[in-house]
């Protein structure tokens, strides 16, 4: 039943991954994947947040599991960073490397810094 749960979770992150994505595409320039970059940083700081949080089994994989998991997208982010290699792009590779890897380390802390001060 949690493996249920977690599946349910994901469809909705999955779907507001999408929204923002398109969002993105749309609206914010190509030259960086800021749409990745700001899905995967809020995804890491609520993940944090929420590990502070000592949920019950369901709650946590249906937030942290399910929607975080469908929200958040690390392949995404490895096929970005492989393409600016390819289009020799190499400052806004590692711009986007950092960014996305130290700032998630970052705000996940950040997020759990937080949810132990509630």
């Amino acid at each position: 039943m949690v493996v249920v749960t977690a599946g349910v979770g994901a469809i909705f992150g999955a779907i507001v991954r999408y929204a923002i994505t398109n969002y993105g595409k749309a609206h914010w320039s190509r030259n960086f994947p800021y749409a990745t970059l700001l899905i995967n940083l809020t995804g890491a700081f609520i993940l944090g947040f929420l590990f502070t949080l000592k949920l019950p089994i369901f709650p946590y994989a249906f937030l942290a599991t399910g929607i975080l998991g469908g929200y958040t997208t690390f392949s995404t982010l490895n096929t970005e960073l492989l393409s600016k290699i390819d289009d020799k792009k190499y400052s806004i590779f590692w711009l986007y490397l950092l960014t996305s890897y130290l700032g998630g380390i970052i705000l996940v802390y950040l997020g759990f810094l937080l949810g132990n001060l509630i």
